[in-house]
């Protein structure tokens, strides 16, 4: 080959392989790539149900635990404090959730029936799993099918116990599997809000959360979703596990976990459900979300054959921290705290801290500052499936604020002896103390009975000094919505309490974060103003003549969903009211030039883009430059477009916009912010409506007879076939019973509507089967029909195949 051939290919050989170095490295960034702690949302003991108050409390001093709670009588009857009983728990306190029998079942389109029969963990899911939606700013539309992976940490179910009466299974109906399977807990979320995602139930014990973390963590970088919803829960309803756990000796006799204290003698029990929003940190950044932590890198492994199933296992938690810290990237002189499983038992707490300073020690000894290390556990208890889930959220808040709380009390109580602290880098603090080190960066481990270790490596956010949004001074549109009236005005309140402590810079972030990030009811609110005070005042007299849909509109079926642009010949003036929009709203206008249609078709696609559709008509005859028009039950509405006045067109189509939300139409407003503009996470979340759900215990051996005389009651006589208005009532109050509702369900709305499903229909048409001869199955029951129409169709079909029986000489059984 000639020289310059070889230098040709050698300098393409160079090219190639850069190539090459450059993909490896994108592709080993991808695998390493940071994630992003979007939204958080708790039910902790103490009554702590934000994260502002599980602040407050890790700031302050004392316990969550209490006594046994009345509506656990298994728990309260099993107690006896002499250990060691038989049959017998020595434990009469532990760290309660306040209230876990309420839940708002019409939020989430569930029948009183199934409510009543499911898991109280899954109801606390599902609106702790919307809570935290709603804090990373996303709206939850089930139509949207977002790409949500969900991840949920659970160990035990225990609430269907009081139905598992041998002697008497009638109260078990279909829900008794879909309301306490483990895997129906992340299912059902996935379900209820129309997510796409993986979905995955994690049961290693107490690392069940944060094992489920790490799976999340990596579907995440490997694209298998976009979100991922992380959740942790448990609840103490079993007497059988907690006297199980007593007979071991496993459980603190007066409810507590000592952790790292000489006086640890087994851990405090406790209650909790926690759930945090997940996304890779560059769509975050790129979608203006929340970014309250990063979570740089995690790990799992199993303890393998060590000196037994639940002994825990130090070279494996070596073994766990040192992968943690390598899918971080981070050395471990660069830790500034560890929150540790720390269950305060004597053998799990030392060999947690020796694997941790085995890996960490030489490094935090060389940069002299010691390592801070604590664990919640001695202030709420352990929550074991969910306590993964608390050490994060309590690591995320500690991320935040740059601080590191109290770990124990200052109290002068003696360390575990068993551990040498005077030869360890490690301490434990007992006063709130700032972040140690420059770079914020904490791990949280955790260890399950079974086997499982997980760690997790977490990093404070420090944004890149990107300019804040200017202060534009024009008119904001805030938008409010709720499923009832009630929940409305509590919403309102909330609201108007936030708006008069805001700062007036904030109120494009506000404005745009409830409208953009917010799932739309029926019942709703829009004002405009362009101050906090503007806005408070016009939420409170919406509130006084707040627009409530009529049930059809409500449902989706008579939406608005087109209106009339009407725009004169003034073309001139229309042409300034649209560059006065495309001055105030460049995203919304943005490839627009008003010449392609004119100024009247350029001002009807602005509208378009917020979900209408528009329909252009020139009225030379207006009395304003552009009007829009819709109908309503009330006639004709009308509002002013563009007006004669310079400058007035943006407050002039806020206006439109807040009428046309409030009338019911299905608008989009992600164009109506500026650039830039970023969401806001600690904004006021749904107020969920408190209805009871509950099942008692039964006493210890009850029969059937009760049961069977109950059923007999419930029975009611069956009209005559051929009298179809008696047929329908009937056929009414079957589905309410049915529904287990208070009252009738509404006649305008369907039977998913009411609350129903598939199985629910077999329930119900096998009732009517009992008392008349169908032609329809329940597979053809068209479930989405309004059920006044409905049962029309049932009580024709039932008066048919009477006649038919008839004629053919047969008897009908009623």
């Amino acid at each position: 080959m000639e020289p310059a051939q070889i230098r040709q290919l050698m300098e393409d050989q160079l090219r190639h392989s850069r190539r090459l170095q450059a993909r490896i490295q994108e592709l080993e960034d991808e695998r390493h790539a940071p994630l992003a702690v979007a939204g958080m949302s708790l039910r902790l003991p103490g009554g702590l149900d934000t994260p502002d108050a599980y602040w407050d409390f890790l700031r302050a001093e004392g316990t969550a635990d209490s006594e046994i709670p009345e509506d656990r009588p298994g728990l309260r009857a099993a107690y006896d404090p002499v250990p060691g009983k038989p049959g017998r728990s020595y434990v009469d306190r532990a760290g309660f959730l306040s209230d876990i029998a309420h839940f708002d079942a019409e939020f989430f389109g569930i029948s009183q029936r199934e409510a009543k029969l499911l898991d109280p963990q899954q109801r606390m899911l599902l609106e702790t799993a919307w809570e935290a939606m709603e804090r990373a700013g996303i709206a939850v539309r089930r139509s949207d099918r977002l790409d949500v992976g969900v991840y949920l940490g659970m160990m035990a179910s225990e609430y269907g116990e009081r139905l598992a009466d041998r002697s008497d299974l009638t109260r078990i109906d279909p829900y008794f599997t879909t309301g306490g399977g483990l895997c129906f807990g992340a299912g059902r979320i996935s379900h209820v809000m129309g997510f796409r995602g993986p979905v995955l139930s994690v049961d290693t014990a107490c690392s069940s959360s944060l094992s489920a973390l790490h799976l999340a963590v990596r579907a995440l970088r490997d694209g298998e979703c976009r979100y991922a919803l992380v959740c942790g829960s448990n609840l103490l309803l079993s007497a059988g596990l907690m006297v199980s756990l007593c007979q071991t000796r496993a459980v603190s006799p007066d409810g507590r976990s000592k952790s790292f204290l000489a006086s640890a003698d087994g851990y405090g029990r406790g209650e909790g459900v926690g759930a945090l929003v997940l996304m890779r940190l560059d769509d975050a950044e790129s979608e203006g979300r929340p970014v309250l932590a990063t979570i740089r890198g995690s790990a799992v492994n199993h303890d393998g054959a060590a000196a037994g199933l639940t002994a825990p296992n130090g070279p494996a938690q070596q073994e766990v921290f040192r992968a943690a810290l390598a899918d971080a990237r981070v050395g471990p002189g660069e830790l500034g705290y560890v929150e540790a499983h720390g269950t305060g038992t004597a053998l799990g707490d030392p060999i947690e801290v020796g694997a941790l300073d085995e890996v960490v020690g030489a490094a935090v000894r060389e940069r002299g500052v010691p390592l801070p290390i604590g664990s919640v556990k001695a202030r709420l208890g352990h929550l074991e499936a969910a306590s993964g889930i608390a050490a994060v959220i309590k690591t995320v808040l500690m991320l935040q604020h740059g601080e590191i709380p109290a770990a124990l009390p200052d109290d002068g109580a003696e360390l575990n002896p068993h551990i040498p602290w005077d030869r360890l880098a490690l301490t434990v603090p007992r006063r709130a103390r700032p972040w140690p080190l420059a770079r914020k960066v904490a791990g949280v481990n955790s260890f399950g009975m079974s086997g499982t270790n997980a760690h997790v490596v977490l990093e404070a956010y420090e944004p890149a000094g990107r300019p804040a949004p200017a202060v534009t001074g024009r008119p904001e549109l805030l938008t409010l919505s709720a499923r009832d009236p009630v929940a409305l005005a509590e919403l309102v309140g909330a609201v108007s309490g936030y708006l008069k402590k805001t700062d007036e810079a904030q109120l494009p972030s506000l404005c745009h974060t409830l409208r953009t990030g917010r799932a739309t009811f029926a019942h709703r609110i829009a004002v405009t103003g362009t101050t906090a005070g503007e806005l408070a005042d016009g939420l409170a007299d919406g509130l006084v003549t707040a627009q409530n849909l009529a049930p059809a509109v409500a449902r989706g079926e008579s939406a608005l969903r087109t209106v009339v642009l009407r725009f004169s010949g003034d073309e001139t003036r229309l042409a300034e009211g649209l560059a006065e929009l495309a001055d105030a709203f460049p995203a919304a206008v943005a490839g627009q030039t008003g010449q392609e249609r004119g100024p009247g078709g350029a001002l009807a696609r602005l509208v378009g883009r917020f979900g209408i559709r528009v329909r252009p008509e020139r009225d030379t005859g207006a009395a304003e430059p552009a009007r829009l028009e819709w109908e309503s039950p009330d006639g004709t509405r009308s509002v002013p477009l563009v007006g004669h006045d310079h400058g007035t067109a943006p407050g002039l189509l806020l206006a439109a916009l807040a009428g046309l939300f409030r009338a019911g139409a299905d608008l989009r407003f992600g164009e109506l912010g500026a650039a830039g503009t970023p969401l806001l996470g600690d904004l006021p979340t749904y107020p969920f409506q408190r209805k009871r759900f509950w099942i008692d215990e039964p006493p210890v051996g009850a029969g059937s007879a009760q049961q069977d005389a109950a059923v007999a009651g419930r029975r009611r006589g069956a009209p005559a076939p051929v009298d179809r208005e008696a047929v329908r009532a009937y056929l009414m109050a079957e589905l309410a019973d049915a529904l287990h509702a208070s009252e009738e369900p509404d006649a305008n709305g369907s039977f998913l509507d009411a609350g129903g499903d598939s199985m629910l229909s077999v329930l119900f048409i096998t009732k009517v089967e009992e008392n008349y001869r169908l032609g329809l199955t329940a597979e053809e029951l068209p479930l989405d029909l309004p059920l006044g129409e409905l049962f029309g169709r049932l009580a024709d079909d039932i008066a048919d195949q009477a006649r038919t029986a008839a004629a053919d000489g047969r008897e009908q059984g009623v």
